[in-house]
């Protein structure tokens, strides 16, 4: 299985996805969040051991956290979990890293333990705003906790050596979303928004072709609730497409309208697709992107442009500016980056892509930018 980085979900299909495949206690996918029920027994989101934590990471908003209700112990918990976690006999008994939010205390902390124990864990006075969202990564040697309101402005709570088990647990790792309490009325805490900030459907389609060349396999795509036509699960897709169907809503008609005057396309109307590029370090990446829209529009005459940069932010840090390596020919638009370009490459980010006729700017996709680093030199 990939990195945790690559694990993308909404949680608005009301369906406990193939990647939570060891969920237990009676979780639930409801009203667009993962619930996780918060009672004496134990219960939680998770994974199979099959993960990875280095060289990647998660994040994910925490929106309902347990009542107190007499409880001495109820928590809210986001962990990953080193594959002998559940077995006391094994080498890494215990052994996982993340955060805990303690309703009794207050307080919110950032851990990493060994016999499910640390003794100076960076403890923070919790607020549902602030630390809204939890993010951890690892990166050339260290864990990062880091914390924000909205996804995007973060703030670093607590920085690591990245502990041995992490390294050694290729593939092994787990990703637990979890709830807990030894007393009191039974409730609830509830996640979203894992490794997305898009609140639209997402759906995975069998693609044809190559996932180098033309970016198919696995293409993800996004169609809005209301929308119509073509966006569905067991599409056979070439390209990766931005689905538009007639929606309804004098809105969207006149929206229409202004798209058949051949100034703005119908894929105007819908929220850009989540997409994540996955650029091997010192390596050709190639990928190709179909537009679909009206077939009576045209794409004559637009130019694409992209970049890399360390955050969605406004101060966010440009690595790598794709323009010059995007080319447009009518509805496909190429990405090339010769290794040469790729081989400067050493960090993660966050990347979008939008055509431009003029005064007009569509974003098509958005997403994160994962480097692999390079090995062979």
């Amino acid at each position: 299985m990939p990195n945790l980085s690559a694990l993308v979900d909404t949680f608005n299909d009301n369906v406990i996805g193939p990647d939570w495949g060891n969920a237990y206690g009676g979780v639930t996918e409801t009203g667009g969040r993962a619930r996780v029920p918060c009672t004496t027994g134990y219960a939680g989101y998770q994974t199979a051991y099959s993960w990875t934590l280095t060289g990647g990471g998660f994040y994910v908003a925490v929106v309902t956290t347990p009542a107190v209700s007499g409880a001495t112990q109820a928590y809210a918990s986001v962990f990953v979990n080193a594959p002998g976690i559940g077995v006391e006999a094994g080498p890494q008994f215990g052994y996982r890293i993340g955060f805990i939010i303690n309703v009794v205390t207050g307080q919110l902390s950032c851990t990493s333990e060994a016999g499910y124990y640390e003794e100076t864990p960076t403890l923070l006075t919790y607020s549902a705003t602030t630390h809204k969202f939890l993010r951890l990564t690892e990166a050339a040697g260290t864990v990062t906790w880091a914390t924000s309101p909205d996804g995007t402005t973060w703030t670093t709570r607590r920085t690591l050596a990245t502990p041995a088990w992490v390294t050694d647990s290729t593939d092994q790792c787990a990703l637990d979303l979890s709830a807990h309490r030894n007393a009191g009325t039974a409730d609830n805490a509830e996640y979203d928004y894992f490794n997305t900030l898009s609140d639209a459907a997402v759906y995975i389609g069998t693609a044809v072709g190559s996932a180098q060349t033309s970016a198919t396999a696995n293409g993800n795509f996004t169609a809005t609730a209301t929308a119509t036509g073509s966006a569905q699960a067991d599409a056979v897709l070439t390209g990766i497409p931005v689905f538009h169907g007639t929606a309804a809503g004098s809105a969207q008609s006149d929206a229409g309208v202004v798209a058949a005057s051949n100034e703005i396309p119908e894929v105007a109307d819908m929220a850009a697709g989540d997409w994540d590029l996955y650029i091997e370090q010192g390596a050709t990446f190639l990928q190709n992107y179909t537009m679909v829209d009206d077939p009576a529009f045209t794409w004559a005459g637009w130019s694409a442009r992209a970049q890399i940069r360390t955050s969605a932010h406004a101060n966010g840090q440009l690595l790598l500016d794709l323009t010059p390596y995007l080319t447009v020919d009518g509805p496909a638009i190429r990405l090339a980056i010769p290794a040469s370009i790729t081989t400067a490459l050493t960090r993660d980010g966050r990347w979008d892509l939008e055509v431009v006729l003029g005064p007009t700017v569509v974003r098509l996709l958005q997403g994160k930018a994962v480097i692999s680093p390079e090995v062979t030199r």
